[in-house]
């Protein structure tokens, strides 16, 4: 369901998934952008996805910039992390681990007051 108000777009493979409509700008930018229809909002039917361009005076580019926007959503809205593969630590690793555990210990051992325990 492609709703166009101006037919002389080309618009892109998938489109008719896309209700393109016109609407006019508002802001600064003078009577150009204040009368004529250059925004464009482009919404994605399957996933409800609205996107709005209008900070350009041409049509044409206030197109082009919202379904770059669209693109960019839905590439994110489909993007799958990859899962994450668990590894193991080296034997090396786990060596030098248990040997500062076990210089720690000595070192708390060390601390403790020979006198209390002779008497």
């Amino acid at each position: 369901m492609i709703k166009i108000t101006t037919p002389h777009f080309v618009m892109p493979p998938g489109a008719e998934d896309l209700v393109i409509t016109h609407l006019k700008g508002s802001g600064p930018g003078g009577q150009n952008r204040n009368k004529r229809m250059t925004a464009v909002r482009v919404e994605h039917i399957p996933t409800g996805i609205v996107v709005v361009a209008s900070e350009r005076r041409s049509q044409k580019q206030n197109l082009d910039a919202a379904l770059d926007r669209l693109n960019r959503k839905l590439s994110q809205l489909l993007h799958k992390p990859k899962a994450r593969v668990k590894t193991q630590a080296t034997f090396a690793s786990r060596q030098q681990r248990l040997s500062e555990k076990k210089s720690q210990s000595q070192k708390k051992k060390r601390r403790s007051n020979y006198s209390d325990q002779g008497d």
